[in-house]
C-alpha cells in the first residue's frame, strides 16, 4: 500500500513567493486554460483549476494550492457545488465506476484521493455541515472502498474526525447562546449607581496576571472555533464569475467571526462598565489601574486582541472624561501601552510588535511561547482592502490567482494563531464572571448596542463640566425616568 502523501504544517507552506510550479510536477502543466509567469501561477479558468486541485496517479497538488483554492473558489460556487466536481472527476478519471477496478491501480490513486479530503475534511469542517456535501463525501469513499476494503479503516478514521469535530462546534455554539441567554436574564437596568451589581472584578481576581490569564483562555476558544471560510464567506455577493445562479451567502456561515468581534465589544464595555460603577474616586483610579496592569500582562502574553479592548474602553468618553479619578492614576505605564497600539502609520507600532510575536511562536519550546491572538478586528480590515482593492477575475474571465495567493497568505497566519491550545490553568469563578456578569444595559437591551447607562454613571461619579455635558445629563435623566 502506498502511503499518503504528507503536507507540512501551515508554518512552512507559505512563504513570500507566490504558488511555484516547482513545488510539485503534474503532467497538467502545460493544457490550456492555466498561466503561469517566472514559475507562478497567476491565473486560470475555473475549470482548469478545479482540475488541477484533484490527484492522479502522478500528481498530487501542493497544499498551498490546496488551502488557497478551497479558501477562494466559495466565492465562485457553493463547496457542494465543487464538491460534485471534485467526485466527477475522480471517478470518471480514475474509472472509479468501472467494474473489476484493477486494485493496482486503486491502490495507487486512492491514498491521493483520500488525502484531498482528509486535507478538506480538516480544513474546512464546517463545509459538511450541508447534508449534500456529506452526502457526497461518504460516495466518494464508498466508491473507493468498493475498489479496495483496504482503505475503509481510513474512511471510517476520516468520517469519524469529521463528525466529531462537528459535534464539538455545535455543543460551543450551544454554550455560546446559553451564556447570552444567562447573561441577558440577568442584566440590570442600570439607571442610578444604587442598584450597583454585587462585588466588583477586583473581588473575584485581585491578580491582574491571572485576570489575562483568563482572558487568554476565552481569546483562544474562540479564535479555535473561526473557520477561515469565514473570512471570505463575508465577501461572496450575488455576481458571481460565471453569473452563476447559485452562488450564496449563508450569514450562519460567520457567526463564530461575528461570536469573537461580539466578546471584543462586550470586554471593552466591561472593563468601563468596571471603572464608572465605584462611587470613590480612589476606588475609581485603583481600578483603572488594576486594568492597566492586566493589560501590560496581556501585551506580554501576546493577546492583542483584550490588549486593544481594555485600551479602548479607557478611551471611551464616559471613562477618559472622569479628569478627577486619572489624575490619582500613575499613567506612565498606560501610555506605553497606548503607543504601541497608536494607529499612527496603519499600526506600525503593533505591526512590528505583532511580527515579533509571531516570529517567536515559529521557533517555540512551548504552549505559552506560541501564543498570539491578534487585533482581531485590525485582521478583518486587512482582508477587506485586499479584496476590495483586487479583482476576483481579470478581463479574459480567468480567475485572479495571485489575489487568493496574498489572500491564503494573511488568512493561513490566522490558521497557525488559532491551533495553539491555552496552556493556563482555567479558573472558573473568573471565566463565569467575565462572561455573565450583568453590565450596563438600558431597557434591556445589551450593554453594547448603547452608551446611554455608562454615561448617567460616569456624571454621577463626577458632575458635568461644560454646557454640553450638562445637556447630556439633563436629556440621559429624563429619558431613564421615562
Amino acid at each position: 500500500q502506498e502511503r499518503m502523501p504528507q503536507t507540512p504544517p501551515f508554518a512552512a507552506v507559505f512563504d513570500n513567493s507566490g504558488y511555484n510550479r516547482s513545488l510539485y510536477q503534474s503532467k497538467e502543466d502545460n493544457c490550456g486554460g492555466v498561466y503561469y509567469y517566472d514559475n507562478n501561477l497567476l491565473s486560470g479558468s475555473l475549470e482548469a483549476l478545479i482540475q488541477h486541485l484533484v490527484p492522479n496517479v502522478d500528481y498530487y497538488p501542493d497544499r498551498t494550492y490546496i488551502f488557497t483554492f478551497l479558501l477562494s473558489s466559495r466565492l465562485f460556487m457553493h463547496p457542494y457545488e465543487l464538491m460534485v466536481k471534485v467526485c466527477h472527476l475522480c471517478i470518471e478519471q480514475q474509472r472509479l465506476s468501472e467494474p473489476g477496478l484493477d486494485k493496482n491501480r486503486i491502490r495507487k490513486i486512492a491514498p491521493r484521493i483520500l488525502q484531498l479530503l482528509t486535507e478538506w475534511t480538516e480544513t474546512f469542517p464546517y463545509d459538511f455541515r450541508d447534508e449534500k456535501m456529506m452526502r457526497n463525501l461518504k460516495m466518494l469513499a464508498q466508491r473507493i472502498a468498493n475498489g479496495d476494503e483496504m482503505y475503509w479503516k481510513n474512511i471510517q478514521q476520516l468520517l469519524q474526525n469529521l463528525i466529531r469535530k462537528l459535534a464539538t462546534v455545535s455543543q460551543y455554539e450551544e454554550v455560546l447562546a446559553n451564556i447570552n441567554a444567562t447573561s441577558t436574564d440577568r442584566l440590570v437596568v442600570l439607571k442610578t449607581k444604587l442598584q450597583s451589581i454585587q462585588g466588583d472584578v477586583i473581588t473575584v481576581c485581585n491578580d491582574p496576571y491571572v485576570l489575562a490569564q483568563q482572558l487568554t483562555h476565552i481569546e483562544l476558544e474562540r479564535l479555535n472555533y473561526i473557520g477561515p471560510e469565514e473570512f471570505v464567506q463575508e465577501f461572496v455577493q450575488k455576481d458571481c464569475l460565471d453569473n452563476d445562479k447559485s452562488c450564496y451567502r449563508d450569514i450562519k456561515k460567520t457567526r463564530n467571526l461575528e461570536a469573537y468581534v461580539e466578546w471584543f465589544n462586550r470586554l471593552s464595555y466591561l472593563v468601563a462598565t468596571e471603572i464608572c460603577m465605584p462611587e470613590k474616586k480612589q476606588h475609581r483610579a485603583r481600578m483603572i489601574e488594576y486594568f492597566i496592569d492586566v493589560a501590560r500582562e496581556c501585551f506580554n502574553i501576546g493577546n492583542f486582541n483584550s490588549l486593544m479592548a481594555i485600551i479602548s474602553s479607557m478611551n471611551m468618553s464616559p471613562v477618559s472624561r472622569l479628569k478627577k479619578t486619572w489624575a490619582k492614576v500613575k499613567t506612565a505605564k498606560f501610555y506605553i501601552l497606548e503607543h504601541q497600539m497608536d494607529p499612527s502609520n496603519n499600526f506600525y507600532n503593533y505591526r512590528i510588535a505583532l511580527r515579533g510575536d509571531t516570529q517567536r511562536s515559529l521557533t517555540a519550546h512551548s504552549n505559552r511561547e506560541e501564543i498570539v491572538t491578534p487585533f482581531f478586528s485590525l485582521l478583518i480590515k486587512g482582508i477587506y482592502f485586499l479584496n476590495e482593492g483586487c479583482a476576483n477575475r481579470l478581463p479574459n474571465g480567468h480567475v485572479n490567482f495571485e489575489k487568493f495567493w496574498e489572500l491564503a497568505k494573511q488568512v493561513s497566519e490566522f490558521m497557525m494563531w488559532k491551533q495553539v491550545e491555552c496552556p493556563f490553568e482555567r479558573d472558573w469563578k473568573i471565566l463565569q464572571y467575565l462572561l455573565s456578569v450583568p453590565v450596563f444595559s438600558d431597557d434591556g437591551k445589551e450593554l453594547w448596542t448603547s452608551c446611554r447607562s455608562l454615561y448617567l454613571a460616569s456624571y454621577e461619579s463626577e458632575s458635568p463640566e461644560n454646557p454640553i455635558e450638562k445637556d447630556r445629563w439633563k436629556t440621559l435623566r429624563f429619558v431613564s425616568e421615562v
